[in-house]
């Protein structure tokens, strides 16, 4: 009996230390998934995280618009996306901005198509090199890591943007609002001695790519810009300057049945005011309502109708009176320039 108590006893050691590694085992393999679990995020969504914005545009919108538009930054109201040409500090425009995060590998961007089309698709994401080459902008490549010098980044040149912009009605929260959903800076590209103009038109526009603005609005909402000349504090970011509309923009382009743009003709500026009329007149529909008047409007209608209605009255006895006067003094004889009295006889037949 001693001798089989002695054999189930080194039995139960044997299994007992036999399953205690498996267990550590599953132990560490938990441990190594919780990890993976708990790997930090991209850094777009850290910036997410941490610099919150406006929620996307829902898909199934009941009515919706898409218009393109066409950013002159060399006028004062676009301004602010523009300046400092050449980053000063902390301070640097949009195009730098989306450049760098760029080449850096923190956003995508988009190839932009001949049709001017955006897609965000897999396949139509621009490659880092071979889009630097296509605009010969010079860059450094050391153990597969791309730099871009500061000098030769051409963000004095990007003097325009193009946007597409979408204004749709929300029926969840039953509000109309008017959004960017997609950037393309363009590339004004003129002679070595020739001043870019884009007014004048001297430089040839090059569009560069298109960009997904709710990839970039994380990090839009925390670079400052200056909204006034008057107020030099930077109380505001470039997603606020986007999200209050703050921009100036022609409509060069509407998505349409047959997917063409506006004419560049005598024509193209009534279209445009006509698109935009469209536009107000539609947000202008959804809101009319028939004028409500409180008790106070009542009261001050009803005064002001019986002092209507008193005044005519009183215009009414007035002229009552002067035609009776005027019909009495019809009736009184009339008196000679001699101050005998005149009368008029019958005729004698």
């Amino acid at each position: 009996m001693q001798r089989i108590l002695f054999i189930l006893i080194l039995i139960n050691i044997s299994i007992f230390s036999y399953a205690q590694p498996r267990k550590s085992r599953t132990v560490s393999a938990n441990t190594a998934s919780q990890k993976k679990e708990a790997a930090p995020k991209p850094a777009s969504d850290r910036a997410t995280l941490m610099f919150p914005t406006s929620d996307k545009m829902p898909e199934d919108v009941v009515w919706r618009r898409d218009v393109y538009r066409q950013l002159d930054l060399l006028k004062d109201v676009n301004a602010p996306l523009y300046y400092p040409v050449e980053p000063h500090g902390k301070e640097q425009n949009l195009f730098t901005f989306l450049f760098r995060l760029f080449v850096s590998g923190r956003i995508d961007v988009y190839e932009y198509k001949i049709s001017g089309d955006e897609s965000f698709e897999e396949k139509d994401k621009a490659n880092v090199k071979e889009l630097l080459d296509k605009f010969r902008i010079y860059y450094e490549e050391t153990d597969g890591k791309i730099t871009v010098p500061e000098s030769d980044i051409p963000s004095a040149q990007v003097t325009r943007f193009l946007m597409k912009e979408s204004s749709y009605f929300d029926q969840r929260s039953a509000t109309y609002k008017a959004r960017v959903t997609a950037l393309c800076p363009v590339l004004m590209e003129g002679d070595e001695f020739e001043t870019i103009d884009s007014e004048a038109g001297s430089a040839t526009p090059k569009p560069l790519f298109w960009v997904k603005y709710d990839d970039v609005a994380a990090y839009l909402s925390r670079m400052p810009v200056m909204a006034s000349n008057l107020n030099n504090v930077t109380n505001m970011s470039v997603d606020d300057y986007f999200t209050m509309n703050r921009y100036n923009g022609k409509i060069y382009k509407t998505n349409n049945l047959q997917g063409r743009i506006l004419k560049n003709d005598s024509t193209l500026t009534k279209e445009q005011e006509r698109i935009e009329q469209q536009l107000k007149d539609f947000e202008e529909h959804i809101w009319h309502k028939p004028e409500q008047k409180d008790s106070l409007d009542s009261i001050a209608a009803l005064n002001n109708t019986s002092k209507s209605k008193s005044k005519a009255k009183k215009e009414m006895t007035t002229s009552r009176r002067s035609e009776a006067s005027a019909a009495a003094a019809s009736k009184k004889p009339k008196v000679s320039s001699s101050g005998s009295r005149v009368s008029a006889r019958r005729q004698r037949r």
